[in-house]
């Protein structure tokens, strides 16, 4: 059964503001209590606050606070910066995507993990960086990556 976006979005934004002017803020407020903006209430929220779909997706596309796609239950972010990249986290991510199975971006099938890669997270003298659920992990490699997501799997099956 399709989700009724239209009747949880009224109610969810009921008092929240409806000119351009309101965007970022209703986008924020849809993606905390869906935890994405979900592709097929675009139409109904671009309506609402009096923009186009063109400029609403310009506005998602923009922005790496907002996703499109549902991420997992825990995140794995991936410095890709000058500092980061030559010490090798280019070699991590790519562990990333083969012990997960699935490619920068994107969430596993189970919904546990969502693998992200970001062009700098600011930690250089410590790279490479890698960020796990918020909590940053320096000096990482792809056996130290790959070990953290076994962690996270052990625990998981132990809850």
């Amino acid at each position: 059964m399709e989700r009724d976006w239209k009747a949880e979005l009224d109610d969810l934004l009921k008092d929240a503001g409806s000119r351009p002017r309101d965007t970022i803020p209703v986008l924020h407020q849809i993606q905390e209590h869906f935890d994405h903006i979900p592709p097929a209430a675009l139409p109904f929220i671009a309506r609402r606050l009096r923009v186009s779909e063109s400029e609403l997706f310009g506005v998602l596309s923009f922005y790496r606070a907002f996703t499109l796609k549902p991420k997992g239950k825990h995140t794995i972010t991936v410095c890709l910066g000058t500092a980061c990249h030559v010490r090798g986290s280019e070699r991590i991510a790519e562990e990333l995507e083969t012990v997960l199975g699935v490619s920068a971006g994107d969430t596993t099938a189970d919904g546990l993990f969502t693998l992200e890669t970001v062009n700098c997270l600011g930690c250089c003298a410590i790279g490479p960086v890698m960020v796990v659920d918020g909590v940053t992990h320096a000096r990482t490699s792809p056996q130290t990556a790959r070990d953290l997501v076994e962690n996270i799997r052990t625990g998981e099956k132990k809850s």
